[in-house]
């Protein structure tokens, strides 16, 4: 039997995706497809690519979810709701549940 041997996606994307009641978001970064047959060299290129594109997606979505926390904090004090900020912090992006 001969092993098939599965062409790699033309096009790749790393991609982040922020939800909330309020709106969504989507981060995205495109990646270079590498061979089916890579060497160790396009290997070790690709990984690094790929971590370059990591970090500067994770930038993005800080930046991102900072000014979010930024225009929470704005519309309570507003209203003159004093904010837990370590507790914000925390809790940011995750559902919590008040008892």
């Amino acid at each position: 039997m001969e092993a098939s041997k599965e062409k790699p996606p033309s096009n790749m994307t790393l991609k982040a995706e922020y939800k909330s009641p309020n709106g969504s978001r989507i981060f995205e970064s495109s990646l270079s497809p590498i061979s089916a047959s890579p060497s160790t060299k396009d290997k070790t290129a690709y990984l690094s690519a790929l971590r370059s594109s990591v970090a500067t997606l994770q930038e993005e979505v800080n930046g991102f979810l900072t000014a979010k926390m930024e225009e929470d904090k704005a519309l309570v004090s507003t209203n003159g709701v004093k904010v837990d900020e370590k507790e914000e912090e925390e809790n940011y992006g995750e559902e919590v549940i008040e008892t």
